[in-house]
């Protein structure tokens, strides 16, 4: 129709078609019936040229919505960016205001302050963002994106102020990209004092192998006469602080970490330390059960033994050899 017939002809159709409301306010039987809407509205504004009619459309299909049950992100973009088309700014801001108001959604969020950044309009995006954590104030990307756009005006103690307000938060989505931005922020600011303090409150929160790295690489990067040993420091505190860890791989990576690290830097005397810390990959075996319970057979898997755990355990040895010995006399006996 829309290839072929009168604009008149095509609007009836397509007006049959948006006469068929679905029957429940369930947003899975609303879908398809939506794309009616939105299609019509390009159709209008496209192919018929009218952009009116366009408008009339939009605005039909978003009071027919129950916002209160759902809503539909897509339409309110769709509406807005047209006016923005339509170079009517007004129009557009106040679709995206009313979007927010009734049913907020994060894409909302972030269309309407890239807008505002735009038109260079920051003040107008510091209070969409404040509304924005009002909503959610678990979004890390959110709290990042905010103090991104302080530096950048070169407010570093209001960019700072919200990172500090972010790692307080009492529930967080992505911790570690929050804790990351905040580090490089003191970083690219040079304040290195700053940016240990945080590192030392994160080791409270997480003793996790890519942090105590991180940290190390942090300050071997400082460029100052005591950066090298201030960073082998905290391989030492790290090593220690990951003996005991179940996962023996994260202390795996620390060490290999630290063995590249004292290659690079280190003397023959720091680098034969290192390799007397590495541990020694072997193959063991180990029983496989089922869910219910049941034996599965057994399977094959390696595991690490390092130095200093052969020499905290002395009864170890001792217990392997009562072990073979018995088994030896079991032997012996039904023989």
């Amino acid at each position: 129709m829309e290839s072929e017939a009168e604009p008149d002809a095509v609007r009836e159709v397509y007006e049959r078609a948006i006469g068929n409301v679905p029957p429940a306010e369930e947003k899975r039987l609303w879908r398809r019936y939506i794309y009616l809407w939105i299609n019509y509205a390009l159709y209008e504004e496209l192919i018929a040229k009218d952009m009116e009619r366009t408008r009339q459309v939009y605005r039909a299909c978003l009071d027919l919505i129950p916002h209160k049950k759902f809503t539909f992100g897509k339409v309110w973009l769709l509406y807005a960016q047209f006016e923005i088309r339509q170079k009517d700014l007004k129009a557009a801001r106040q679709a995206l205001g009313t979007a927010i108001g009734k049913c907020p959604k994060d894409r909302l969020f972030r269309e309407y302050i890239g807008l505002e950044l735009q038109l260079r309009e920051f003040d107008r995006c510091r209070k969409l963002y404040e509304k924005f954590l009002e909503f959610n104030s678990a979004n890390c990307t959110t709290w990042v994106k905010y103090a991104e756009l302080e530096t950048i005006l070169g407010d570093t103690d209001r960019a700072r102020a919200l990172f500090e307000l972010a790692v307080n938060q009492p529930l967080l989505d992505m911790p570690e990209v929050l804790w990351k931005a905040y580090i490089d922020f003191e970083i690219n600011l040079e304040e290195y004092d700053k940016t240990r303090d945080l590192y030392e409150r994160l080791l409270t929160r997480t003793q996790h192998v890519k942090v105590w790295i991180s940290f190390a690489q942090f300050e071997a990067s400082t460029g100052t006469d005591e950066s090298m040993e201030q960073a082998r420091s905290v391989y030492e505190r790290a090593d220690k602080s990951l003996r005991n860890v179940e996962e023996k791989e994260e202390r795996v990576m620390l060490l290999e970490a630290w063995k590249e690290f004292e290659t690079e830097h280190g003397n023959d005397t720091s680098q034969e330390r290192i390799k007397k810390k590495m541990p020694r990959r072997v193959k063991k075996r180990r029983k496989v059960q089922t869910d219910d319970g049941s034996d599965a057979g057994w399977e094959e898997y390696y595991d690490y033994i390092f130095p200093d755990d052969e020499a905290s355990m002395p009864n170890f040895k001792l217990l392997q050899m009562a072990r073979l010995w018995k088994k030896q006399k079991e032997a012996q006996n039904e023989q």
